[in-house]
């Protein structure tokens, strides 16, 4: 199996991409792993709040394949302590998923269409957390769970 974590814009915080290196190269060493960002939209102010979610829509669909397996990050969807999380990454990999592809959204959320596509909503948390803290969070997130899979000891119960 492979990850692709794709997000919507840059990140301009130095400090958070320096933690997101940290961890995406620890993932690396337990599954290929990549990330890619899907560039702001041109003249996004002159947009209303749907064309914004479905041009970004449709960029995120361009960048999908056959058989992906689609994972919204979204505030409403289901919430995984920890090792639910890891159970969850173990469940995909035994069902021989080629790739699973994660995605952070823009500041809008995602269209209904998006969201009737992904197999999986999965919520980081009941607060809400800006777009690009949401990719350094969810990073810890995926190298904890795969400690988790293998046994070693960064996560403590």
């Amino acid at each position: 199996m492979k990850i692709l974590l794709l997000v919507i814009g840059k990140t301009d915080q130095p400090f958070l991409e320096e933690g997101m290196r940290l961890y995406f190269d620890r993932i690396e060493h337990y599954i290929p792993f990549e990330f890619k960002v899907i560039p702001d939209l041109k003249n996004r102010k002159r947009l209303s709040e749907a064309e914004q979610k479905e041009a970004e829509a449709k960029m995120i669909e361009s960048q999908l394949q056959a058989g992906d397996v689609l994972v919204l990050l979204d505030e409403n969807g289901k919430n995984y302590h920890s090792r639910g999380f890891a159970t969850f990454l173990e469940q995909q990999m035994l069902q021989s998923v080629k790739r699973l592809v994660f995605v952070i959204g823009g500041p809008y959320g995602f269209t209904d269409k998006l969201r009737q596509q992904s197999r999986f909503l999965i919520s980081l948390s009941p607060m809400t957390f800006s777009h690009q803290l949401v990719r350094l969070v969810f990073a810890e997130q995926l190298y904890r769970a795969f400690s988790i899979i293998k046994g070693e000891p960064y996560h403590h119960d």
